[in-house]
């Protein structure tokens, strides 16, 4: 079945047909892409983090600006540079009653490091996890590691019997297709409760009456509706069907805000769009070129990275609602500098030069992924790159899909040449040079390394970042490995995006530049 946008609109009319029946205390939300599982370590991407993270905590969280604040752990402090103790909340019970110990959090972090996790990246660099006591855990790293409690803000505690119970000792793995209890259930400590869990359809939260803590915002109810048309989506907001969409087409931005009705939260993001290319392989998995693989020549990565035109990207794409970077990482993440963010000129024909140096003189074929429903404009931008590169002799045979499929494809490195953005959960450069440019191991360094870029001396540069607590230091450190990286041409960054949410004029909400969502700040007039 074709689906026209006539056809989404009614779709989606009767997916909310029940929106006049509802409570004054219930908020609605239309967002571009569904959560794709409710197992909190199933997938690292923020639309999934921030929808599981209104059910399940972490030991530690950010607050409304950003800043570290205690959750399910009320107290930390190093007791030697290698051991951190995390003193736990006490009285604090899980959605089903179960009380929550050191046992969970001892559970959760070996679950989350386990075969199928997502985020092993988050606990590759940790040696072991002992449990003191039922309310105190100790976590021992490899190595000094002054930013761990950073680290943890994105990973989310399970409980240990209910996981047993219903056989979800081990996460969802996206990459195999593999399910359990946890995909579809959740019993976290969060503010929400999952109410009813309908994939790619609405998912249903209700506020936890047992919280432990202070939920600031009035909101009861909160239904969750993918609606991936852009049109659909924003007639959805005009009409009253939905209270909140995320993002709002920049197209439609003045519309939107001259409705009288609604308006549209507009800021800065921390997530980088980028581009990644495999350069492990000896031949390609989808190129005309065969017997080798042309993206490990350093000349073909330059020549890519200069025959794209971000400014045309900026302007026609974007239609001003981006900054084009020459960096993995922007403003406002530790470790950002200004004086590095110069990306090299855009010239075709110091790109058609490159290629024929590197022995393509007419370029070749070189397929590529790319979401169409997960970054704003995504498709679009995969669109635009591919113009750009077939004006240097390089034809790319561009795969867009919703990030359903697009995520299991790319994250068992079935692909050649795609698109990806990231946001440090840390708000700092060393998780980006953790999670994106390290050698790929085993135990989840590199893992969203996609193309096995590997480079020894910047892995020692990273291992050095880690541990280190001088600031200055630090900072050079950082400033040396996106030099190495640079030069190197490993990955080709294109921009940070601005963030837009369109908001109903009778709801308050907390906009973070981290894209998270939470429900706790929600308020209804």
């Amino acid at each position: 079945m074709q689906f026209t946008p006539t056809l989404m609109t009614s779709l989606v009319t009767a997916a909310l047909a029940t929106a006049s029946a509802v409570s004054a205390q219930t908020v609605r939300i239309g967002n571009q892409g569904d959560a794709l599982s409710m197992d909190p370590h199933s997938l690292n991407e923020t639309t999934q983090l921030s929808v599981v993270g209104n059910v399940y905590e972490p030991l530690v969280g950010r607050d409304e600006n950003l800043k570290l604040t205690p959750r399910l752990a009320t107290s930390w402090k190093q007791t030697s540079p290698t051991v951190w103790r995390f003193e736990l909340r006490k009285g604090v019970k899980f959605h089903d009653g179960k009380p929550f110990t050191a046992d969970d959090v001892v559970f959760s972090l070996a679950r989350g490091a386990g075969d199928g996790s997502d985020m092993r990246s988050y606990t590759n660099d940790i040696q072991a996890v002992r449990k003191v006591g039922d309310h105190a855990v100790e976590i021992e790293t490899k190595a000094p590691f002054p930013i761990l409690p950073d680290v943890l803000t994105f990973f989310y505690i399970m409980n240990k019997q209910w996981s047993e119970e219903n056989n979800a000792t081990k996460p969802v793995d996206r990459r195999k297709g593999i399910e359990n209890a946890a995909s579809f259930r959740a019993n976290g400590t969060g503010p929400y409760r999952l109410r009813e869990r309908q994939p790619n359809v609405k998912t249903t939260f209700v506020r936890n009456g047992a919280y432990w803590g202070k939920i600031e915002g009035n909101v009861v109810n909160v239904e969750y509706t993918p609606i991936g048309n852009d049109a659909t989506r924003v007639a959805a907001l005009l009409s009253g069907q939905v209270d909140v969409i995320e993002p709002v087409p920049v197209q439609d931005v003045a519309r939107i805000n001259a409705s009288g009705k609604t308006k549209v939260m507009q800021g800065p993001e921390l997530r980088t769009i980028f581009l990644g290319m495999d350069q492990k392989r000896d031949e390609l998995l989808y190129s005309s070129v065969k017997g080798k693989n042309p993206f490990k020549d350093k000349r073909v990565r330059q020549a890519f990275y200069q025959a794209i035109d971000i400014v045309g990207i900026q302007k026609s794409v974007m239609r001003g609602a981006s900054r084009p970077s020459a960096l993995m990482v922007g403003p406002g993440i530790n470790g950002y500098d200004a004086s590095m963010d110069k990306r090299p000129a855009y010239d075709l024909d110091a790109a058609r030069k490159l290629l024929a140096d590197a022995g393509y003189p007419n370029g070749f074929e070189v397929s590529m992924n790319c979401p169409n429903d997960r970054y704003v404009n995504d498709g679009e931008i995969c669109q635009a790159v591919s113009a750009s590169l077939a004006k240097v002799g390089v034809k790319v045979r561009l795969q867009t899909e919703t990030k359903g499929t697009y995520f299991p494809k790319v994250l068992k490195r079935d692909t050649s040449f795609y698109l990806l953005g990231w946001t440090p959960s840390t708000y700092d450069a060393h998780n980006a040079l953790n999670a994106l440019t390290r050698c790929v191991d085993d135990k989840g360094a590199g893992q969203f390394n996609l193309g096995a870029y590997c480079n020894p001396k910047l892995d020692e540069l990273t291992l050095k970042i880690q541990s280190e607590t001088d600031q200055a230091k630090r900072n050079a450190l950082i400033k040396e490995a996106f030099k190495l990286h640079d030069e190197d041409f490993a990955h080709i960054p294109l921009h940070q995006q601005a963030l837009a949410w369109g908001v109903a004029n009778n709801l308050s909400l907390v906009q973070l530049a981290d894209n998270v969502m939470p429900f706790r700040y929600m308020n209804l007039k």
